[in-house]
Order: structure tokens, then C-alpha cells, then sequence
């Protein structure tokens, strides 16, 4: 006999467990194809400047990185920035993160986010990777001086927002393989 506060199918056999969830898609949040396809372009923006760094660092295109400073001559892809620090936080960027393992952690970095965005699988990493990475950006930067452009907030709140909003949005769904990820993984941390 069954207590009466134990929910039991109609079998009478007490559940083996709870249901597991349905996967969450971009249409059930976002209702407007227009928000979509602004979300689909915004991901996809903010994907190729991320691969896009990770592409000039690699192999010097000579935009922001001359060809002789590339990765695959030689080059440090982090350090000149890194080694430009100055200011309360100088210490602590630096001795972290200028070595071979801080170059190593930038570029992989760049490529994870710049392709999880620009495919639209794996945004919510990304998105916390991306913020973490622009936040020691901003921390470089600390304290603004005068005659910059705002002592608060920088270009790099901005890019972290674009990742959240993808993730949150899973604006991968459109204009990527968002969908067909989300079947392998569901609506995990993977997504």
C-alpha cells in the first residue's frame, strides 16, 4: 500500500525519477524571426573578432600584429600587451600571465570563442570565458587616466555583453548548428 503523499502513475509503482527536461530552443524565448536574425548577427560579429585576433596573432597578417611578431615566427602573442601593463594590478597580469602559459591560455582562448560564436555551439563557455577574459582586460587598464574615453565602462564590457546575450539568448539556434548541438547536449552547461 502506497502512502497518499507519494505520487504513483497509474500503475501504482512510485516514479523511478524526474522527467527529464525538454531542450530549450531560441523560438521559445525569442519570438520575433527580426530578434533572431539581429541575435544570429550580433553572435556572428563578435565570433569573427575573436577568430579574427586569433588568426592575425597566428600568422601576422599585419593588422595588429606585424609579420615578424607572429605566433608561428616566433612571436609572443600576449606579452607586448602584457608587458605594457601599468598600475595597481601590473603585478599580479604579469607574473600570471606573462609566459609561454599566458600565450598559451590567450590564443586558446581567442580561437574557443571566436569559433564556438561564429558556429553558435558552446556559447555558454564562451560566454564565461569571453567576460573573464575581456574582465582582466578591463583589470589591465585600471586606473583610467584622464583624457580617456570613459573611466567606467569600455569597449570590453560591451564584447562581454554581445557573449551573454548570445548564450543567454542561445541565439546560436539561428544562422548556426545551435539546434543540432543542443540534441547532443541538451540544455547543459555545453550549450
Amino acid at each position: 500500500m502506497t502512502s497518499p503523499n507519494v505520487d504513483t502513475p497509474a500503475g501504482g509503482a512510485p516514479a523511478a525519477g524526474p522527467e527529464p527536461r525538454a531542450v530549450l530552443y531560441q523560438e521559445q524565448i525569442v519570438t520575433r524571426p527580426g530578434a533572431r536574425y539581429a541575435l544570429a548577427a550580433g553572435r556572428i560579429f563578435i565570433g569573427w573578432i575573436f577568430f579574427w585576433a586569433f588568426i592575425d596573432r597566428v600568422f601576422g597578417l599585419g593588422y595588429s600584429t606585424p609579420s615578424e611578431r607572429a605566433w608561428i615566427n616566433g612571436g609572443s602573442p600576449a606579452q607586448g600587451y602584457i608587458g605594457g601593463i601599468e598600475g595597481p594590478f601590473a603585478d599580479f597580469l604579469q607574473g600570471t600571465f606573462q609566459n609561454a602559459f599566458g600565450d598559451w591560455l590567450f590564443m586558446i582562448g581567442l580561437f574557443g570563442i571566436g569559433i564556438a560564436m561564429l558556429l553558435g555551439a558552446g556559447l555558454k563557455i564562451a560566454a564565461v570565458t569571453g567576460t573573464l577574459l575581456m574582465f582582466f582586460m578591463w583589470l589591465s587598464q585600471v586606473p583610467f587616466v584622464l583624457g580617456g574615453t570613459n573611466p567606467v565602462m569600455t569597449t570590453h564590457w560591451l564584447e562581454a555583453a554581445l557573449l551573454i546575450i548570445a548564450a543567454t539568448t542561445l541565439a546560436g539556434d539561428t544562422l548556426g548548428v545551435g539546434k543540432i548541438w543542443a540534441r547532443i547536449v541538451g540544455n547543459s552547461w555545453l550549450r
